[in-house]
């Protein structure tokens, strides 16, 4: 899964939602001094990603994909955020920019609490509004290129992740099947290890 699910996926909580996201570009390690929160965070953030990579209906979404591809697993986790975009009202009871508005005003606000990377990271999601990039299959499109731009010049020399975008749109209608069956799984897997009286944003 991609940014905006990962902050979804989170207690209603400004430092969990922050290190939900900041596991990322961090890799899941927290800093020295971070709070309980943050370090909570992270850890779901691992058990998100594996749960995720594991599960045969997201596999499934891959091999929509075709037979081979390095990048395939990057391709679906961004589209599924595209289809949580899409499906925003199944799963939460909060509209999606309130969400966003909410998350970035709060993540501004405790900004002077975290070290220079991960402030940096932050900022970047904020300043670009990266979580609110997949209102549309173009939207999409253009995030695929925002990838490629950041991919080393190694990885991109085998696959890269625009190549997909076509292949994406032919087969949306069936990934969105396996979305809407995969993303109540997740939650229910998430629910089980954080606290369910923080999940107020949650409909589901």
């Amino acid at each position: 899964m991609n940014w905006l699910a990962h902050i979804f996926l989170s207690e209603h909580n400004i430092d969990f939602q922050i290190g939900n996201y900041l596991a990322d570009p961090l890799k899941a390690k927290a800093w020295e001094g971070a709070n309980e929160d943050i370090k909570k965070a992270m850890k779901i953030h691992k058990l998100i990603d594996s749960y995720t990579d594991n599960h045969p209906t997201f596999k499934q979404s891959k091999n929509r994909l075709g037979n081979s591809g390095l990048l395939k697993a990057v391709v679906i986790d961004l589209t599924y955020d595209y289809l949580l975009t899409k499906n925003w009202h199944r799963y939460s009871n909060i509209t999606l920019d309130k969400f966003l508005d909410d998350f970035y005003i709060k993540a501004n606000a405790n900004m002077h609490t975290l070290p220079d990377e991960a402030k940096q990271k932050l900022k970047s999601l904020i300043e670009f509004d990266l979580l609110n990039k997949y209102q549309s299959l173009e939207h999409l499109n253009q995030s695929f290129n925002r990838v490629d731009r950041r991919i080393s010049f190694r990885v991109l020399k085998r696959d890269n992740v625009s190549r997909y975008y076509e292949i994406v749109c032919e087969n949306i209608d069936e990934i969105e099947e396996d979305f809407l069956l995969f993303f109540p799984q997740l939650c229910n897997k998430v629910k089980e290890n954080v606290n369910n009286s923080k999940l107020i944003h949650w409909k589901i």
